[in-house]
């Protein structure tokens, strides 16, 4: 129904300069409200996870209704996201994946469980509200003057912007950068956060040019105009899933290696970078913007990515575990424990660690009992037994 009411607003307005003005704004909404309930989503399904971990439940995650109702707000959201470039330039929505980390930010604002005094909880966390300051700010000025380019996403424009030389220089440019990112992470085991994440990010490019022709090209065809049988809409399909599972990728191999807020903050700098250039160098977003339209534009991104820098620089890194030796004089075997005294072992616990059971040492580490013996001497000394 709002999707339908939607379609007859943007094909009443689609001519004049108040439609321009309707496509921004329905998505740029849509993108908001996909973003908020994409984050909304993840809260669930941790809470889930969390859940079923601190109630030791044996059940799998997916045998619960609290995480297939995040599952289904994940659909909805990224639907209402995918929706988005149809309607709103690339350069402009791209940024919006702003809002998902401001509202996860919040989140765990509302649901902190810490107790802590205001000078400290400000002391902590005012480095990120200021990130969350900036992020509004930002966000503001580049919905507010963003690029206002509507160009029509039919499968000929599609493939004329293809085929010009802007676009075939950034390809050949991208293609080269991503196979010697690739050569390095690969073949010389380089395993760089920013290396990492620049391929995601180049891969991030493909994504939104190709998801804004995809739903460009089905939303003409929801309006009557056929769009699907042309092979530009398969090969553009093809390439969206291709980039997407890649991503997907080296995301996973990224979250093995380093810390997720740092992976976060760093990718959606890089992503949106890239994102915004290849909606200009591709779609010709900014080819009718003036220069203070551009440059305010520049700079309400700006502030989004310091501000999103600062919010998820304030999130806590894990301690990795790092066991130690120490001897038990009781029985004279090495005990290993965890270095850290106030951690535990399991997720979600919060019961120290030092009475979780000694691990196993390999047969030719282990000590017998006979390795020493205590003297009765006057002085109080130990001696170690002479074989």
């Amino acid at each position: 129904m709002i999707i339908k009411l939607f379609l007859e607003m943007e094909m009443d307005t689609s001519t004049s300069p108040e439609g321009s003005y309707t496509e921004n704004l329905i998505g740029t909404l849509l993108a908001i409200f996909g973003n908020v309930l994409v984050s909304i989503s993840l809260s669930i399904q941790k809470y889930s996870h969390v859940k079923l971990a601190g109630n030791k439940d044996l059940r799998a995650f997916y045998g619960t209704k609290t995480w297939w109702c995040g599952f289904v707000f994940t659909c909805i959201g990224e639907g209402a996201n995918f929706a988005s470039y149809a309607f709103a330039p690339l350069a402009l929505v791209a940024p919006l994946n702003a809002v998902s980390i401001l509202t996860s930010s919040i989140l765990g604002f509302i649901f902190l469980r810490e107790k802590l005094k205001p000078k400290d909880f400000m002391k902590r966390y005012a480095l990120a509200f200021l990130g969350c300051i900036l992020t509004i700010g930002g966000t503001y000025l580049f919905v507010s003057f963003g690029p206002n380019s509507h160009e029509k996403i039919t499968a000929e424009n599609v493939v004329i912007h293809i085929v010009g030389w802007p676009v075939l220089l950034y390809l050949f440019l991208g293609i080269i950068a991503f196979c010697l990112l690739l050569f390095f992470h690969k073949k010389r085991h380089i395993n760089y956060l920013i290396i990492i994440l620049l391929l995601v990010a180049l891969l991030g490019s493909i994504t939104v040019i190709t998801v804004k022709a995809v739903s460009g090209m089905l939303l003409l065809t929801i309006k009557g105009s056929m769009q699907l049988d042309y092979p530009i809409f398969s090969v553009m399909f093809v390439c969206m899933v291709a980039s997407v599972v890649f991503q997907a990728g080296f995301l996973a191999q990224a979250c093995k290696l380093h810390e997720p807020c740092l992976i976060a903050g760093v990718n959606y700098i890089l992503s949106t970078v890239l994102a915004v250039v290849a909606g200009a160098v591709f779609y010709l977003e900014f080819k009718n913007e003036d220069v203070l339209h551009i440059c305010m534009f520049l700079l309400g991104t700006s502030l989004c990515l310091l501000g999103v820098f600062f919010i998820t620089k304030t999130k806590k890194t894990t301690k990795s575990f790092e066991p130690y030796v120490t001897m038990n004089m009781a029985n004279g075997v090495p005990t290993i424990h965890d270095k850290d005294f106030n951690s535990a072992f399991s997720y979600g616990s919060l019961v120290n660690s030092d009475g979780a059971a000694p691990f196993p040492l390999p047969n030719n580490l282990k000590q017998s009992p006979d390795s020493f013996r205590s003297t009765n001497s006057s002085d109080g000394h130990s001696d170690f037994k002479k074989d």
